[in-house]
């Protein structure tokens, strides 16, 4: 058995299958993955990695093995899941993951070649695993598979509190201890046992503030959109292709983006954080309904209309478009009355959270601080925007809310 000591659980007690997978190469990797990616550009001490969460998320799963009554070789697949979990992350973790899957069709919790082909597959062999076993439970599927993905997993329950300690900021707490011990598979389905809507609910509170505060922070999205420009780049040169890519860690990454004459100012952007500004910050009422379900392609066809009426070159518009406001823990299971309700249909709270998020949507178009201007009246142009202010900013010389501190207040 490997103990080892963690700043968010205390001393984690490693053994079995978990500690022999432990020194392997595709676990190791995980020290180079940062946790945030680019959310240290606002908080600078979010830089744990996954291999830290990891190792949280496999001791929560023990807990949750306990608490369940689940022993034996079904416990020992779940351990090794739980420790796998991430193992398929490319490099700045989600940052780049939309891109890699447009090339590959993969997403990081696709791991089946992974745990076949790897110094993983004999570890599992080793102990009578099966890899395909594994790579389904990390893909969520089959009953066990809820416990390490799903909407009451125990990956939520390590990220949430682990990035709030890392990065300061006090929303994403949660009695995960107690989620551990509330948890009841019943007729196939993982649940909250009766009593428990306010504990579900305060996962829901946290995940969205913890959203608003640190994931989709602005200057976090500029950043990942200027990474993200910069390895299409990569991609686009054949500076490196797609699978290479995929298993770099970020420290190759940054090197690659560095070293490659088309990627240099994308690199010495997010070296000295001289990142692009708003040129529109849009709620999702304010942009047309097309605009969320335009290909990668269609998009940059628009960056380039707007660059061309602006007068300005096409890598000075990166347009970001979030995906439709979706809160998929809002369909979790809770125990009321005897009966299995989803927390959306039982809890008011979880609807209103639901309603915030949508409300929180925004469309931002980014530019170079010198084109600013331009570009924003060129976007109202060229998608017909009919915007009162194309960037709301904080007005200097008054005292902030706490709502507009927590979306604008961290530069």
């Amino acid at each position: 058995m490997t103990t080892i000591k963690d700043s968010v659980h205390d001393h984690i007690e490693v053994e079995g299958v978990a500690a022999a997978l432990l020194d392997t190469p595709p676990v190791q990797r995980l020290r180079r993955i940062g946790q945030l990616g680019t959310v240290n550009l606002v908080y600078p001490s979010a830089n744990h990695t996954r291999f830290e969460h990891s190792l949280g998320v496999y001791h929560i799963a023990n807990q949750a093995l306990s608490k369940l009554g689940i022993a034996g070789q079904n416990a020992d697949r779940i351990r090794a899941a739980a420790l796998l979990h991430d193992v398929g992350h490319c490099p700045y973790s989600h940052n780049i993951e939309s891109l890699i899957h447009r090339h590959t069709g993969k997403y990081h919790d696709d791991v089946h070649e992974l745990l076949e082909s790897s110094s993983i597959a004999a570890v599992l062999e080793r102990h009578d695993i099966d890899p395909e076993t594994v790579a389904a439970l990390i893909a969520g599927e089959g009953q066990y598979g809820q416990l390490v993905s799903g909407e009451l997993d125990v990956d939520r329950m390590d990220y949430l509190v682990r990035d709030a300690h890392h990065t300061g900021v006090p929303y994403g707490t949660i009695d995960h201890e107690r989620f551990v011990r509330e948890l009841r598979f019943i007729d196939g389905e993982l649940v909250l046992d009766a009593g428990n809507v306010q504990t579900a609910e305060s996962l829901l509170l946290a995940r969205a503030l913890m959203n608003r505060a640190v994931y989709k922070h602005p200057t976090v999205q500029i950043g990942r959109a200027i990474l993200q420009r910069g390895t299409e780049r990569l991609l686009a040169v054949d500076a490196t292709d797609p699978e290479t890519l995929r298993r770099m860690d970020d420290h190759d990454l940054l090197a690659a983006l560095r070293s490659c004459p088309s990627t240099t100012e994308h690199a010495r952007r997010l070296d000295t954080r001289t990142l692009y500004k708003r040129a529109v910050w849009a709620e999702l009422g304010d942009v047309p309904d097309e605009l969320l379900e335009m290909s990668y392609e269609q998009t940059r066809t628009l960056e380039a209309d707007v660059a061309d009426a602006a007068g300005v070159d096409t890598e000075a518009v990166i347009f970001d478009i979030p995906g439709e406001p979706s809160m998929p823990e809002s369909t979790s299971r809770v125990v009321v009355n005897g009966e299995i309700r989803t927390l959306a249909g039982e809890s008011t709270l979880v609807r209103a959270l639901m309603a915030a998020h949508r409300d929180r949507w925004r469309f931002g178009v980014y530019a170079p601080e010198a084109s600013v201007d331009a570009v924003g009246h060129a976007t109202e142009q060229v998608l017909g925007l009919e915007l009162d202010a194309l960037v709301n900013d904080l007005q200097l010389g008054r005292p902030a809310t706490l709502d507009e501190f927590t979306n604008e207040g961290q530069s």
